[in-house]
């Protein structure tokens, strides 16, 4: 089974990643019956059937998509993946950071794709909460790239505040 960092923990995964392949439709693409990330295009299409079926939700943007076309059903996804087709291509930190503060998601959200140790402290700031990594990355060194910085001074998804609102908390209390 593969493993996937999740709330700064190693974590088998348990989700299956569906993607189109080429001469694929939506309306082709055989739905498992086991939890499952599906494509926004197939989301489009087929809500309403896999909203009947008793597995979890999830879905997947890719790096050209918004979250603005899931901000009616957000709550119902236990799953938001955000692709990263390549590590040069950051189009998926702001949509992870759009979920947190604009449409207040407060589900899982997953870097997908091209998901790199260097990257992944800067994904956490974005709101993002798990990460499935290459399979030629090593997972462990991945994880200690959650802990390269102590401190943050900017206010971010995972701190609002930045560092000089919480010193001044800190000595008022």
């Amino acid at each position: 089974m593969p493993r996937i960092i999740k709330n700064e923990s190693i974590v088998d995964d348990n989700w299956q990643v569906l993607t189109l392949a080429e001469g694929d439709t939506p309306e082709s693409l055989r739905l498992p019956a086991e939890p499952a990330l599906v494509p926004l295009a197939v989301w489009l299409t087929r809500r309403d059937e896999l909203i009947a079926t008793p597995a979890p939700l999830g879905v997947w943007l890719d790096s050209h998509e918004g979250p603005e076309a899931l901000a009616a059903d957000i709550a119902r996804f236990a799953v938001i993946g955000v692709n990263f087709p390549k590590f040069t291509d950051g189009r998926s930190y702001s949509t992870a950071r759009l979920l947190r503060e604009r449409y207040h998601y407060a589900g899982e959200i997953r870097a997908l794709g091209d998901v790199l140790q260097d990257q992944i402290f800067y994904m956490r700031r974005c709101g993002i909460d798990a990460y499935a990594l290459r399979a030629n990355k090593d997972i462990d060194k991945a994880l200690a790239g959650l802990r390269v910085f102590s401190e943050t001074y900017q206010a971010a998804a995972d701190q609002p505040q930045p560092l000089f609102r919480r010193r001044f908390a800190r000595e008022a209390a």
